[in-house]
């Protein structure tokens, strides 16, 4: 029963990308190490936020947010009694920002930026008395990115500036404590991730007669996770989820540009808490709600969130050793005002879908 409906619940955590910095995909979440023998699954996730703005109080941005699609796989192995060991391989950050130019008069009309990520995570696991475990390895990232910003009446150098970086991988590492109780589907899981640095080689075009070459260093942020999940009935389970990443040493300053086009002023904290329950030996379903505090100050103009609230169903369809289980996930976004133009951003939201395939053997 635990497995099944931690299946459930692990899809609806992951059915909508978190809004936290605007630029995350991932929760980076370890529930794979913990399934039981081997295991592996596939996931797919879509988020189609619908995000606008006014300026002055009546020039509209258009929707400025892309569809967001991303996917994962794992694959753990119980090497023996006492270790355990994962294969993850996940997009933690990303975005997609597309101005309308049919929006100008609007300042940032005609912008747009992209960021792509893969990691690739391999974890150790090794159990002690107690129901105690400790988890640890180490996680490459990739990171890259794209950048237009046409907004001269924001600043002359935004007159038409172009930013191309180049993919870099570079390395961090993943930490973590767990507690189970297997008797009552029983778990707590805390686990760190580090910050990684990347130095991308870029391009800036715009700015002079001639493209410029430079590099562009930007650091992923350090992140905590704290998972849980109980049994508190026959058949029901409760779990959810907080986590906090280190955003405000997130910062994208170009080179040559000489200043910072992605800032944020504050962490974030994201929690989530759901019920699960198995209605038969083939189904089961799950509801999740999630929410992440609005602090109120301006956010930068590629990035017009602040903080969210959602909620989400699952279901889990489940034949001999496949577990198939959809999600599907409404946020209300958090209302914004952008920096430097103050723009207002209000009554935004988005869905999210979700598909895994799991299979254990």
């Amino acid at each position: 029963m635990g497995r099944v409906l931690f299946s459930v619940s692990a899809l609806a955590l992951s059915t909508s990308s978190a809004l936290a910095g605007g630029i995350e995909r991932s929760t980076q979440s370890v529930a794979p190490l913990f399934e039981s023998g081997q295991y592996m699954e596939f996931s797919f996730g879509s988020f189609d936020p619908s995000v606008s703005g006014v300026f002055g109080g009546a020039i509209s941005s258009g929707d400025m947010a892309g569809s967001q699609r991303t996917y994962s796989f794992a694959y753990k192995r119980t090497l023996s009694d006492k270790f355990d060991a994962a294969l993850i391989v996940d997009q933690p950050v990303g975005a997609d920002v597309d101005y309308p130019a049919t929006a100008a008069p609007y300042p940032f009309a005609g912008s747009n930026a992209e960021v792509r990520s893969n990691a690739i995570t391999g974890l150790l696991r090794y159990k002690l008395p107690s129901n105690f475990s400790v988890y640890g390895g180490l996680r490459v990232e990739s990171v890259k990115g794209n950048l237009r910003i046409i907004a001269p009446a924001v600043s002359p150098a935004f007159t038409n500036y172009n930013l191309v970086a180049d993919t870099d991988w570079s390395l961090g590492y993943v930490v973590g404590v767990a507690w189970e109780k297997p008797e009552i589907h029983a778990r707590v899981a805390l686990t760190y991730n580090s910050a990684i640095k990347h130095s991308l080689d870029t391009v800036e075009t715009g700015l002079a007669p001639v493209a410029l070459n430079g590099s562009l260093d930007v650091e992923i942020p350090q992140s905590v996770n704290l998972e849980f999940q109980t049994g508190v009935a026959h058949d029901t389970l409760v779990f959810g989820s907080v986590r906090w990443v280190d955003w405000t040493a997130f910062d994208i300053t170009p080179q040559y540009l000489g200043q910072s086009v992605v800032s944020h002023d504050d962490d974030t904290f994201s929690t989530s808490l759901g019920i699960g329950r198995r209605f038969s030996d083939r189904w089961s379903g799950a509801v999740i709600l999630g929410y992440e505090k609005a602090h109120g100050t301006p956010t930068g103009n590629l990035g017009p969130t602040d903080g969210y609230k959602s909620i989400g169903i699952a279901a889990t369809y489940t034949v001999d050793n496949i577990k198939i289980t959809g999600g599907v996930r409404y946020v209300d976004i958090g209302d914004a005002t952008t920096k430097g133009v103050g723009s207002n951003f209000s009554d935004n939201d988005g869905i999210g879908v979700g598909f895994r395939v799991a299979y254990s053997f």
